[in-house]
């Protein structure tokens, strides 16, 4: 017959103590109505080997009184004490003075006084007791050890000693042939690297190994704190295991997860399913179903949903999203850290006052810079930016200015068919309160810009070309704009060509746009017709020998100079090394 018990560790102590009575009621009944052969355990006899002194009691006729260097054996252990009384017919012995039990060359214990039950290889011992299996100690003043299952249990207070791990608890058991210990109730396991607190704990002496079972802290020497619920913790490493939302905390990082893998020598944690990172010292979190963070390189990686939390700016906190998100730390424990923040691929990324999208970014916080490649695209508030690449500068996590690089463009929506509109090859957007207040534009620029009259009347609209522009806003809208020597016409509402309504590259791309910070995870590319076109830089045009032989006969007032390309001096040079 095979009986099960679990204790709730959470229930208090007397009823605990009533329930391990209930038990032991229990035990004792169903001892009493299981047949006497299958309650034997041992058929062999208790074995006198020496006494100095043996004589009968006459206060108890059945026990023969042993004084003096007392030696018994029975079923591979040995018993030496200073006196005890010896019951053959019932296979037992009461042991007194410096008992020493020993069972192979494994097990010793030692205790003041020792009851030995020979059929049911049972031992009762109190006073200074010793349980020592190997290398591990089990100290206490009361201890029950039963022979058949090699279990030492305690009741009222013990500890045990472990290599460096010292273990104290108010009840526990040690079962040393599978070197597996249990311990409850005030649980403390102290290592001159950690300490851990909990209710229940099991331990194992063959690997040092605990294992969590309830909610449980361990508070380690440099200060990093682990939380586990279940799980298991290898003390030698500090190698852990956990589930349950367990999460480990050091210099004000966190780290979280459904499960969690942690190593405090490597210095690496991992947290699989709902894993966070969060680092108060920034005012960031990094989210995903897998995240890990290094702690002596001081990388974060996350991926699978993975999401960056910006909210030093409360309540307007960024949202971030990519398929990977990676974030590294430089000049670690120095006052010049500072911290790199890569995203790739399909970024898009929501804050209540701004928004965009691209293939990778890259944020430097040491120039409070963040460059977004592969078809970046702004958006705030009704004034979208696009173009090559976008780098964008902040000042206190606010956007201060733009760089926008290559077939760069501004389009300011008015209504459905009438936006405002420049392009350029290069463009510079700067920010007030989270606001673009003017826009300056560089290199082939073209302008559409409507005008309406103080009572909001329509007038038309301006085309215009020009090398630069200066665009100021008002009140979120085109307030006034500056050229130099500019060509251009004003078309009225109604005779707007076609051809003119829209600059080229033109294109509202508000199906791309992310509306909430659920919606970062949703992907939508441009349309085909309006992905960027990557220009390349003019290079200088090669030359062939013959062209330069051709040039060579020619005198220098008859060849041309290219003020592009520099060709004019790349010949002369060649004419002189010739």
């Amino acid at each position: 017959m095979r009986w099960c018990i679990y204790f709730d560790t959470k229930m208090n102590k007397p009823y605990r103590f009533l329930l391990f009575i209930f038990y032991f009621l229990l035990f004792s009944f169903a001892a009493a109505i299981v047949p006497e052969e299958k309650t034997k355990k041992s058929d062999e006899q208790i074995h006198l080997l020496h006494s100095d002194v043996l004589y009968k009691s006459w206060q108890d006729p059945s026990a023969d009184v042993l004084v003096g260097h007392v030696r018994l054996y029975h079923d591979g252990v040995y018993l030496n004490c200073d006196s005890a009384r010896f019951y053959k017919q019932e296979n037992s012995f009461d042991a007194f003075g410096h008992v020493k039990m020993v069972q192979g060359d494994t097990v010793t214990l030692t205790s003041d006084t020792l009851f030995y039950d020979g059929y049911d290889m049972k031992a009762r011992a109190r006073g200074h007791c010793i349980l020592i299996d190997k290398k591990t100690k089990l100290v206490t003043e009361n201890l029950d050890y039963d022979r058949i299952y090699n279990v030492g249990m305690y009741l009222y207070g013990g500890t045990l000693y472990d290599g460096d791990n010292v273990l104290v608890s108010d009840w526990g058991q040690l079962t040393t042939t599978t070197h597996e210990a249990f311990f409850t109730d005030n649980v403390v396991l102290t290592n001159p690297k950690f300490k851990l607190v909990t209710d229940t704990l099991y331990y194992y002496t063959n690997t040092e190994v605990a294992r969590i079972v309830t909610p449980s802290n361990i508070i380690s020497d440099d200060g990093t704190f682990i939380y586990g619920i279940r799980g298991d913790y290898n003390t030698k490493t500090g190698e852990a295991f956990l589930l349950d939302r367990s999460y480990i905390i050091k210099d004000m990082r966190k780290v979280v997860g459904d499960s969690l893998h942690t190593n405090e020598e490597t210095g690496f944690s991992e947290a699989f399913w709902n894993a966070v990172i969060t680092d108060e010292e920034n005012d960031c979190m990094l989210t995903g179903n897998y995240c890990s963070y290094d702690d002596k390189t001081g990388t974060a990686i996350a991926t699978d949903s993975a999401v960056v939390y910006e909210y030093s700016q409360p309540p307007d906190t960024l949202y971030l999203h990519g398929d990977t998100l990676k974030m590294f730390t430089f000049n670690m424990n120095t006052d010049s850290v500072y911290r790199d923040l890569h995203a790739y691929h399909k970024v898009r990324f929501y804050r209540r006052d701004v928004q965009g999208v691209c293939d990778s970014m890259v944020t430097h916080e040491l120039d409070s810079c963040t460059y977004m490649y592969g078809q970046p695209i702004i958006w705030n508030e009704q004034q979208q930016v696009f173009g090559e690449e976008i780098r964008i500068y902040n000042n206190d996590s606010t956007i201060d200015w733009m760089h926008i690089i290559n077939q760069a463009m501004t389009i300011e929506k008015l209504d459905s068919a009438s936006y405002n509109q420049v392009a350029s090859k290069e463009m510079f957007s700067y920010f007030v309160a989270g606001q673009i207040d003017h826009n300056i534009a560089r290199g082939n620029v073209f302008v559409d810009y409507f005008m309406d009259e103080e009572d909001g009347n329509r007038i038309g609209m301006n085309y215009s070309e020009s090398t630069e522009l200066y665009l100021y806003m008002k009140n979120k809208k085109v307030d006034k704009i500056w050229m130099p020597a500019a060509t251009g016409t004003v078309y009225p509402e109604l005779m707007i060509p076609a051809e003119k309504r829209y600059l080229q590259n033109f294109a509202w791309f508000d199906y791309i746009r992310p509306l909430d910070k659920h919606d970062i995870f949703k992907w939508r590319g441009k349309d085909e017709k309006n992905i960027l076109k990557k220009t390349e830089p003019r290079k200088v045009p090669l030359q062939k020998l013959d062209n330069l032989k051709l040039k060579k006969d020619k005198k220098p007032e008859e060849v041309k100079t290219d003020t592009v390309s520099g060709e004019n001096v790349i010949l002369q040079q060649l004419e002189t090394l010739q």
